[in-house]
């Protein structure tokens, strides 16, 4: 069997998902459908909105099915209408037996953390607002329980102490080509071969860190309840988005809803010393360095305070 022997239909919808699927395209290999989720308004004209996937899909002539559930049975037979021997899942929801258990070669997923940990819909964010050293991408074959399957690949990278989310979901989707290829490569060799693809059951009995989904209501800054670190890798965790926010009182004024995106961590008995928008935790305190407060442009805390009257 060669690559375009391999029928592969990807499943995917931000741009995160978009580096995996290019990568086969461009490597050779025979993506027959594309799945995603449908169109939605968006801006202040509600136009619809095209996911990242989807548009990259139409820019190489991919068919693109864009389902409302994933159960429903015209979407069933149009999805097996295309025969695929594999599926793959970046980043898009959960997905039912039917589905995943449809192609001869089963259905892998790229999750975004070191499996087991962190499984969930939010792996990148919950390593970084739990001020993990390293994370990495896990390759793996889907079943019943979400993100348990037998791992495949996994390839390990390390976080900056000053790092945010963003800067890590970057250079992970960068290593998701390489990842998505090489475990594609892995199956059609081992197809070829007549022998089952080598995989990992993961590790059980170890304490598991959960990545449930986050909410804006999640991403309010407690300073009174947390140390100065941890509202250094709190903040650091969602930024830049969906970002970290707090209603904050300042020079006699009061401020809702102020995202905040960056903080360093003062030393004690310093911070009185500059003008400086520094707050006191539940141990040591943190200066703001960027925020942005509803209806202005974020900017960094200089800037801001010296707007205030």
């Amino acid at each position: 069997m060669t690559k375009k022997d391999l029928r592969i239909v990807y499943l995917g919808t931000p741009e995160f998902a978009v580096a995996g699927l290019q990568t086969l395209v461009e490597g050779g290999y025979n993506v027959v459908a594309v799945v995603t989720m449908p169109d939605k308004p968006a801006g202040r004209g509600h136009q619809m909105q095209f996911s990242d996937v989807k548009r990259y899909a139409l820019s190489v002539g991919l068919p693109v099915l864009q389902p409302e559930k994933l159960k429903d049975e015209a979407f069933i037979e149009q999805l097996h209408s295309y025969h695929a021997d594999l599926q793959i899942v970046t980043a898009f929801r959960m997905l039912p037996e039917v589905v995943w258990a449809m192609p001869r070669l089963g259905t892998f997923n790229v999750h975004g953390s070191l499996l087991p940990q962190y499984r969930g819909a939010a792996p990148i964010n919950w390593a970084v607002m739990n001020g993990e050293k390293e994370t990495g991408l896990t390759t793996f074959m889907l079943k019943h329980e979400i993100d348990t399957g037998n791992m495949i690949l996994q390839e390990r990278i390390a976080i900056g102490e000053d790092e945010n989310v963003g800067s890590v979901h970057d250079r992970l989707m960068e290593l998701s080509k390489q990842m998505v290829l090489r475990t594609v490569d892995l199956i059609l060799d081992c197809e070829n071969k007549g022998i089952e693809v080598p995989t990992t059951p993961q590790p059980e009995g170890v304490e598991l860190k959960p990545a449930p989904k986050i909410f804006k209501e999640n991403c309010e800054i407690r300073f009174d309840e947390k140390t100065a670190q941890e509202v250094k890798n709190f903040v650091r965790g969602l930024s830049p988005y969906p970002a970290a926010w707090a209603n904050l009182h300042i020079n006699n004024q009061y401020f809702e809803n102020v995202k905040i995106y960056a903080v360093d961590i003062v030393e004690s008995g310093k911070w009185k010393e500059e003008r400086d928008l520094v707050i006191p935790c539940k141990e040591g305190a943190v200066r703001i360095l960027e925020l942005q407060v509803p209806g202005k442009k974020r900017m960094d805390a200089k800037s801001f305070l010296n707007g205030l009257h």
